[in-house]
């Protein structure tokens, strides 16, 4: 662990660097490399550093930042991370719990959300996401614009908080991802290009001027991305990242970051004897994401990476929407062979990209398996970027019992599937609350979030309003109304959720990550038949009565079964999981 009470700061242009304290500023050390040393300080000390007799700025290495990212730094006591809960477990195959701490709980902080922990213990799952904590601008957001690579979000409670949190979930057997972005920073309270050439216009992004990984000076913003992960995952104990848009990391070196990073965290599983889990997201659809380092050209070594064709699958499928980016979705096809080949894209025509795209999953490849991609049926990109943020359950054109039978049908069928499942807070009762998209960005970049956020979706051919971003009603319309969960229909999907992870959890067969172990027929247009082992999963859209080969006695129906002269009907939408006889 780095010495926390001595600050250092990396600024290889800087003639002088400055301590700044409330009592005034004072010279700090050149120690070699563009890297400067201040005194010793005691936790609890505010500061910032002045380049050059400049403005004063935040350490771009604080842990926290308790007036925000504009504000002093402040020296976190190095006792916070000792004396922690002993816990290892390799989250591939895991059941994983999607969580944003600003609306998981009213109060919005990681104090109040480790209060529900026991819920999601009750619900089966095995680690809990949470949505980026780094800091960012105001009080709420969903994280993605964070500035802080180190620091914890002031507003959920800060590093202290967080350490707890994640001790408490230890205690309660669940593991810890956290989401982390390191493809950019956001537009405000981003000081780092400040400091040395953390950006470069060799490559540009959807957000600009991208993360400095290969070009002069990228050593040190390499090494600063990778203290920010040794961090999160050696002293918060944190047990896997989930790295956003890898895709958007531009790297013409070798190795790549990921790769680097890859081997990186191997070792660090060596020095604390805790296995450590990397998720990426990736929108290439190339399974060398998830190759080992050296199996294959472009190995990325990543132990997971989230399979958005299988949700595009999912939901074009079940919702009947084949607008936009699920316009090579929807048949009863396209869904057997996400659930069997992860990609649909697999090096043929995209017709949303206008090109060829992704490349094949081998079933059998011994580099990786189905625990390797990530499932869901929804997440907070495919439930927050929707207009107005509306979730699988409330989505319009269906009669209520439809729209819950056919949730309850996909996720049957991604709940006992051979890959890493995820389930987004609150679907697992069908939550009435939506999860729009919001910020709390200043005067200037607001006001241009909001108009641009309408502008997207009129382009889309989107004619309703679209949530305010910046209206702190926005953000009060995404909390979680717990009070839900005893009340129909939201208990009904929620003992359903449990009865399917108690299946995974009790018969080895759906927690096998073969896909060369799960078959999937086409029962008819409407319906789709999953094979675990000797047990089966039927899934239907069909609003009628749907015969199914069912031979033994079913272990979960969602709808009405019928038997009449031996033969088997189920009473859709819904889904049946059986046992052979």
């Amino acid at each position: 662990m780095r010495d926390l009470t001595t600050p250092e700061v990396w600024a290889p242009t800087a003639a002088r660097v400055d301590l700044v304290l409330d009592a005034g500023a004072e010279p700090m050390t050149a120690v070699g490399d563009g890297w400067w040393r201040a005194r010793r300080l005691d936790p609890g000390t505010r500061y910032r550093f002045s380049l050059d007799g400049g403005p004063a700025l935040p350490d771009p290495r604080s842990l926290a930042q308790d007036e925000g990212p504009h504000g002093p730094s402040r020296v976190v006591d190095p006792a916070v991370f000792r004396d922690r809960v002993d816990f290892s477990r390799d989250l591939r195959g895991a059941v994983i719990y999607e969580l944003h701490i600003g609306t998981f709980t009213p109060e919005g902080t990681l104090a109040a959300a480790a209060t529900r922990l026991g819920h999601l213990v009750d619900l089966g799952v095995d680690a809990v996401e949470l949505m980026p904590v780094a800091d960012f601008p105001g009080r709420q957001g969903w994280g993605y614009d964070g500035v802080g690579q180190y620091s914890v979000h002031h507003a959920y409670g800060g590093p202290e908080e967080l350490a707890r949190f994640v001790d408490r979930c230890h205690e309660l057997g669940l593991g810890v991802v956290l989401d982390v972005v390191h493809n950019h920073l956001g537009p405000e309270g981003n000081y780092l290009a400040q400091f040395g050439p953390y950006f470069t216009a060799a490559h540009h992004t959807p957000w600009g001027e991208a993360v400095n990984l290969d070009q002069p000076g990228s050593r040190p913003v390499r090494d600063f991305l990778l203290g920010a992960c040794r961090q999160w995952l050696v002293d918060f104990r944190i047990d896997g990242l989930r790295l956003d848009a890898v895709h958007e990391l531009r790297d013409d070196s070798s190795p790549h970051y990921l790769a680097e990073l890859s081997d990186a965290v191997r070792g660090w599983e060596a020095e604390t004897g805790r296995a450590l889990t990397l998720f990426a997201e990736s929108d290439e659809n190339q399974p060398s994401v998830v190759s080992p380092v050296g199996s294959v050209p472009g190995a990325r070594g990543m132990d997971g990476q989230w399979a958005d064709d299988v949700h595009h699958a999912l939901h074009a499928f079940f919702a009947e929407e084949t607008n936009g980016y699920y316009v090579d979705f929807g048949s009863a096809k396209e869904l057997q062979q996400a659930l069997t080949r992860v990609f649909i894209h697999e090096g043929g025509w995209s017709t949303f990209r206008e090109r060829d795209w992704g490349a094949p999953v081998d079933p059998s490849s011994p580099l990786y398996d189905g625990h390797s991609f990530v499932a869901f049926l929804q997440n907070h990109d495919q439930v927050g970027n929707r207009a107005v943020g509306d979730r699988f359950s409330q989505l319009a054109g269906l009669p209520e019992d439809a729209r819950l039978g056919r949730q309850a049908a996909a996720a049957a069928l991604y709940l006992l599937s051979p890959f890493t499942p995820l389930i987004f807070m609150g679907e697992e009762w069908a939550a009435s609350t939506p999860f729009p998209f919001f910020s709390d960005l200043g005067p200037e970049l607001g006001p241009l979030v909001t108009q641009g956020r309408r502008r997207e979706f009129e382009r889309m051919g989107w004619a309703g309003p679209v949530p305010d971003p910046q209206s702190p009603a926005t953000r009060e319309s995404a909390v979680l109304r717990w009070e839900e969960v005893s009340r129909e229909p939201h208990a009904r999907m929620l003992a359903w959720y449990r009865g399917l992870l108690a299946l995974r959890r009790e018969h080895p067969e759906f927690r096998d990550g073969a896909l060369t172990s799960v078959a999937v027929e086409v029962l008819d247009e409407d319906t789709v038949l999953m094979r675990r082992g000797p047990f089966t999963v039927v899934a239907s859209r069909a609003s009628s009565a749907v015969p199914v080969p069912l031979d033994g006695e079913p272990l979960l129906v969602w709808g009405e079964l019928r038997r009449e002269a031996g033969a088997a009907a189920l009473l859709t939408p819904g889904a049946i999981v059986g046992r052979s006889a």
